[in-house]
């Protein structure tokens, strides 16, 4: 379903759809439709996530393969700060309509680079008088994402310890800060729109309410450790509609998965020691998951990218990569940032290339 098509199902029944108990909407030829609460309530939750942050889940299938070639959609011309190149991109972000906006690390800014201008992208937060620590700077930003209900930029400015929101309207010159005090590196937001953010410095991950300055800790924060309730050095998020929140644990070379309110997370890709094997990751970073439960993982250390079904839990397959370090379009130099467009192509900062490459679906 489309968004112009939820927001028309949506605007139609929802006065309807709200109520507990099953019931029959009457329409105008008199017919009738029978409605489930326990579907609706699932639906409704949908609907509303696709309408706020202007997307609709990823559905890939089981059996999708990607091209082995990327294509450079941003950078991709030697290190620098011209609105063709890249210094070090980390976290990214990409839009319904494939704009894809950018964690530019080294060139302490964010760039955007619409679908179709793979020249040049545009700085739209930071990076006009280099590295600091005033609102109108950044200082090695690691992460950012689009919020669509206020239509701006969030994004995790990590040695300035602080996330920062940036209006993504023509004229803004600074930011805001939302949270302080604070060694981020990832970030995601749930469907309620409440905001994860990764603490490498305490091991830790918390949701917070915008506006919120102590949040509520929701994964590790018992030290620093491989134990299944700790995190060392925890990374990029992804958080799923049930409020599960999945992070890539850096230096324990695994991926983990913490349901709500659970004490300890469960091991869903690695941990199995540093490595290049099949059940191993070797510095994780950017992860991703689609509707059917597959994990995403940035494999940074192994130059690939990986994905672990719900079937096979025990190993995963390289999708794209795994062809040894290099700038070939085969190849990646330090993988971090991670995601998906709504039509399953597949985007990675390639980071030592200072590229951004997509891998289209097949």
């Amino acid at each position: 379903m489309e968004k112009e098509d939820i927001k028309k199902w949506w605007h139609e029944y929802t006065e309807e759809l709200y109520k507990k108990d099953t019931q029959s909407l009457d329409e105008n030829d008199g017919s009738t439709i029978e409605l489930e609460p326990d579907i609706l309530e699932s639906e409704i939750k949908w609907a509303l996530e696709c309408i706020a942050n202007n997307k609709a889940s990823v559905n890939i299938p089981a059996n999708a393969t990607w091209a082995q070639d990327g294509v450079t959609i941003a950078g991709g011309n030697e290190y620098g700060d011209a609105t063709n190149q890249l210094g070090g991109p980390e976290g990214l972000f990409v839009d319904d309509d494939q704009t894809v906006v950018i964690a530019d690390r080294e060139n302490h800014r964010i760039m955007q680079w619409k679908n179709g201008d793979t020249t040049n992208g545009q700085v739209v937060a930071g990076g006009g008088e280099g590295v600091g620590n005033r609102l109108h700077q950044l200082q090695y930003p690691s992460d950012v994402l689009i919020d669509k209900e206020t239509d701006s930029l969030i994004i995790c400015d990590r040695v300035n310890r602080r996330v920062v929101r940036w209006s993504r309207r023509s004229g803004t010159t600074q930011g805001e800060i939302l949270i302080d005090n604070i060694q981020c590196w990832g970030l995601a937001m749930d469907e309620q729109r409440y905001l994860y953010v990764s603490d490498i410095g305490k091991h830790e991950i918390r949701r917070y309410q915008l506006g919120e300055k102590n949040g509520t800790l929701v994964a590790g924060g018992n030290g620093k450790g491989s134990g299944l309730n700790q995190l060392n050095e925890p990374r990029y998020l992804f958080v799923d509609r049930q409020q599960t929140v999945y992070v890539s644990d850096f230096y324990n070379s695994r991926v983990m998965k913490w349901n709500k309110g659970a004490k300890e997370g469960i091991v869903v890709a690695g941990g199995q020691g540093q490595g290049s094997a099949l059940t191993q990751l070797n510095g994780p970073n950017g992860i991703f998951v689609d509707t059917l439960g597959a994990l995403y993982v940035a494999d940074m250390g192994n130059n690939r990218v990986m994905r672990w079904t719900q079937e096979d839990k025990k190993q995963g397959t390289v999708i794209v990569g795994g062809n040894g370090s290099g700038e070939g379009a085969n190849q990646f130099y330090g993988p971090t940032g991670l995601s998906f467009d709504r039509h399953g192509n597949l985007y990675v900062a390639d980071s030592i290339n200072n590229r951004v490459q997509r891998f289209s679906i097949e």
